[in-house]
């Protein structure tokens, strides 16, 4: 179907949202649960799959919905559409700190390799669907697993990425050597491989894992500094393990139940 041209402004600066204008009777596809607030004359309607393939029957819908299932996303994506006279905004927020990246998939070549729950929301008309690695060890040691997202079109698409967020451009014949859990999107020309670390010492002590994406041009490819996984991690480390409260600024908190030597020997760098 053909896709709506849209505008839009990316507002905040850890947390961040994406505001989309629309004109009349155009519509934005969002992820659920990213909604952050619409104008008035905006109505929703949540449809099954990715709401690009409105028009394919019901196989064609059953087909989306189960890729988007696969890829770890919900069966059902919702329609914004702008039923008024004059220009309307919604508003989609994103899951956790980081940064919101448009992506403009006219000048990608019309296809984008992300990971798995990158997808915010896009311009109608933008499918989103998966892409299967065809390497038995990007599957396995990836990170990301077999399985990541694939968004195809020629409008524009918003994904978000945990921390920092740094793009590379790399010529034919250059590699960069990245943590499996921080590559967040890549053009389908890059080839994506697994190395491993090399060095039993390293692997078991480096605190890294012990593989590495290898990525290598020609191609662009976008790296977060702070995947979900590793924030989660943290999160759940840094948790009361044993049903218990912890007292972040109590004096007798720090020592009492063996807190003081947990704080020194738990590591906790922040």
């Amino acid at each position: 179907m053909a896709m709506d041209v849209v505008d839009y402004e990316i507002k905040g600066s850890e947390m961040q949202f994406v505001e989309v204008e629309l004109d009349p009777g155009e519509a934005a596809v969002g992820e659920a649960g990213s909604l952050f607030y619409m104008d008035g004359s905006i109505a929703m309607d949540t449809v099954f799959g990715d709401g690009g393939k409105q028009g394919g029957g019901l196989f064609g819908k059953l087909l989306g919905a189960g890729k988007r299932l696969i890829t770890g996303e919900s069966l059902f994506t919702t329609v914004y559409t702008n039923q008024g006279s004059g220009k309307q905004r919604v508003a989609f927020a994103a899951p956790y700190p980081g940064k919101i990246l448009p992506m403009d998939l006219r000048q990608l070549g019309g296809t984008l390799i992300c990971q798995k729950d990158a997808f915010l929301c896009a311009a109608r008309g933008v499918s989103i669907g998966l892409h299967l690695q065809q390497k038995l060890s990007v599957g396995f040691f990836g990170g990301e697993g077999f399985i990541m997202q694939k968004l195809e079109g020629d409008g524009l698409a918003f994904v978000h990425a945990g921390g920092t967020v740094v793009k590379r451009e790399l010529v034919p014949g250059q590699t960069l050597m990245i943590d499996t859990g921080c590559v967040v999107a890549y053009t389908p020309n890059v080839n994506f491989e697994i190395q491993y670390v090399g060095k039993i010492k390293t692997a078991l002590f480096g605190g890294e894992g012990l593989f590495f994406a290898k990525m290598s041009g020609p191609g662009t490819v976008w790296l977060q500094s702070l995947p979900f996984s590793r924030l989660a991690s943290r999160v759940f480390a840094a948790a009361p393990q044993a049903g218990g409260s912890r007292e972040e600024g109590s004096v007798l908190g720090g020592f009492g139940a063996g807190g003081l030597l947990g704080a020194v020997l738990g590591g906790d760098d922040d």
